[in-house]
């Protein structure tokens, strides 16, 4: 019951922001309020994680409420954050910047994930009664980290304002800037494309990252070798993301992506063969190696493809794809295993959403 409740809360807030998504979009572009947005997102998701701490054990609705507003804060958050790499950065530097930031965030995420296993695991050592009391400690660390971190962007980062005052005059301008920018997107055809394959292949990349701890657990790995394992996909994402990052540089974002997605390919082919606790450790270390290179030269790609004044809405719609993000994978998987009685051919199946998103990606012409 408590995984059903934690679905829904994530299907919940996912559904939200991916309805929001372009409207927030077309709002912010009209406005040139990106860090206000992003700001006010960012606020929610530190309040509502932070109020988890006092939630008491039991206490459901409360706190699949608390979680549903943080998760909505920082899914929203992004639609914002992605789009102001435009602002932050000169056009030759975007791959490396958004490789950089996503780098950042695993090493990041890594540290506080560890550092709050640690908590959970060994609560004297931190002054604490119980592994209970750690553990909802440990969304006061992620709020007061999430809010610390935060504050460079807010203060140092500058982006041109427009406003529109008059209400009227707003909402007509909105609706032109959302319609505006499906329109375009359908005769674009670049950006249709590269939509059509990120739309395949993220779903692929979700897929694996939900799926692996179950698969995990399916090969009868103990919660310790996972935590190690989950450890070592975030800290080998750093180094090989700044890898992908140059890649991008070096010979474009396109073929970086590609060559992340081959990766991922390679990754399914292995994991049909895993049996050992070793083996899931070299599976953990492999998808760090491509997981933050796909994600960041995808975003840094994309930016490339729209058009200056409307990246908002275009990267709402960007968000509000990858907000479906594993939905076609676990039901391949599934379905393959189902029909087939063999459930390593279900891992081999998400290839099929890697391959058809490598075939789109193929189409799309990277602009000088």
């Amino acid at each position: 019951m408590a995984t059903f409740r934690l679905g829904m809360a994530n299907t919940v807030a996912s559904l939200l922001i991916a309805v929001a998504a372009p409207l927030l979009g077309a709002v912010s572009d009209l406005t040139r309020r990106k860090k206000r947005f992003l700001l006010a997102f960012a606020a929610l998701g530190v309040v509502m994680t932070g109020g988890l701490f006092w939630v008491p054990q039991g206490r459901y609705v409360p706190a699949a409420l608390f979680y549903t507003l943080a998760t909505v804060g920082f899914l929203g958050g992004n639609v914002f954050y992605d789009s102001l790499l435009v602002d932050v950065a000169p056009k030759r530097l975007w791959d490396r910047v958004s490789a950089l930031g996503y780098a950042l965030g695993y090493v990041g995420g890594g540290l506080l994930f560890a550092g709050c296993v640690w908590m959970v695991l060994s609560p004297d050592t931190f002054g604490l009664p119980s592994s209970g009391v750690a553990t909802r400690g440990a969304f006061l660390a992620v709020a007061l980290w999430w809010l610390v971190f935060s504050v460079p962007l807010f203060v140092l980062v500058r982006e041109p304002k427009r406003n529109i005052s008059a209400p009227r005059g707003f909402f007509l301008a909105w609706g032109r800037q959302l319609l505006g920018t499906f329109r375009r997107m359908v005769r674009e055809r670049n950006v249709a494309f590269f939509l059509l394959g990120y739309w395949l292949y993220i779903d692929g990349v979700g897929t694996v990252i939900r799926m692996a701890v179950d698969y995990g657990m399916a090969i009868g790995l103990r919660p310790r070798d996972l935590i190690v394992a989950l450890l070592t996909t975030q800290f080998v994402a750093f180094p090989a993301t700044l890898a992908f990052g140059w890649i991008g540089d070096r010979w474009g974002a396109k073929k970086g992506i590609l060559i992340g997605l081959a990766g991922y390919l390679g990754i399914l082919v292995g994991s049909f063969f895993i049996t050992s606790g070793r083996g899931f450790m070299v599976l953990a270390a492999s998808v760090g190696l491509v997981q933050g290179g796909v994600q960041s030269l995808s975003r840094s790609f994309f930016a490339r493809l729209v058009p200056s004044g409307g990246e908002t809405t275009y990267f709402g719609v960007y968000n509000m794809l990858g907000r479906f993000a594993a939905v076609l994978g676990p039901f391949l998987m599934g379905a393959t295993a189902f029909l087939t009685k063999q459930p390593r051919l279900g891992i081999l199946s998400i290839g099929v959403l890697f391959v058809g998103g490598t075939c789109f990606l193929l189409f799309v012409r990277e602009k000088a």
